[in-house]
C-alpha cells in the first residue's frame, strides 16, 4: 500500500512540476508577442514621424494627428511598463522600463498643456530614445530561442 501512495505521490508531484514548467513557458510566449507587438509599434512611429514632422509644420491637421500619435504611445508606454515580465525576460523587460521612462519624460516636454510643439519635438530625443528600445528588439526576439 505504500508503494501505490509513493508512486501515486511521485506521478502527481510530476503533473504539476510539468503544469508549472508548461505554464512558465506559455507566459514567456506572451510576453514575447507583446513585447514584439509594442517595439513594432515604436518601430512604426519612429520610421513615420520624420516626415511627419516635416509636414506637420505646415498642416495644422497633421500637427494633430502626430499629437494624437504620441498621446496614443504614452499610453502604450505606460501599459507595456504594467505587463509582467517572466522571469526568462526580467532584465530585458527592466532596461525597456527604463528607457520608457526616458521616453515618456520626453514626449510631456514637447506635449504641454495638450499641445505639441513642434519645434521642441524637431530638437527632442524621442527618436534617439524609441531606436534605443528598438535596438532591445532582437534581444526579446531571441528569447524564444
Amino acid at each position: 500500500m505504500k508503494k501505490i501512495v509513493l508512486i501515486i505521490s511521485s506521478i502527481a508531484t510530476m503533473m504539476l512540476s510539468a503544469c508549472s514548467f508548461l505554464d512558465e513557458v506559455n507566459q514567456s510566449v506572451d510576453y514575447i508577442n507583446e513585447a514584439d507587438a509594442y517595439l513594432q509599434e515604436l518601430k512604426n512611429f519612429a520610421e513615420n514621424a520624420p516626415s511627419d514632422l516635416q509636414q506637420a509644420a505646415q498642416d495644422a491637421e497633421l500637427s494633430q494627428n502626430l499629437e494624437e500619435q504620441l498621446q496614443s504611445l504614452k499610453e502604450q508606454i505606460k501599459d507595456f511598463n504594467n505587463i509582467d515580465a517572466p522571469a526568462i525576460a526580467e532584465d530585458i523587460h527592466k532596461d525597456i522600463i527604463a528607457k520608457n521612462d526616458v521616453l515618456l519624460e520626453e514626449i510631456d516636454t514637447v506635449v504641454k498643456n495638450g499641445e505639441l510643439a513642434l519645434e521642441e519635438l524637431k530638437n527632442s530625443e524621442i527618436m534617439t530614445t524609441v531606436d534605443d528600445i528598438n535596438s532591445l528588439l532582437e534581444t526579446v526576439e531571441n528569447l524564444n530561442q
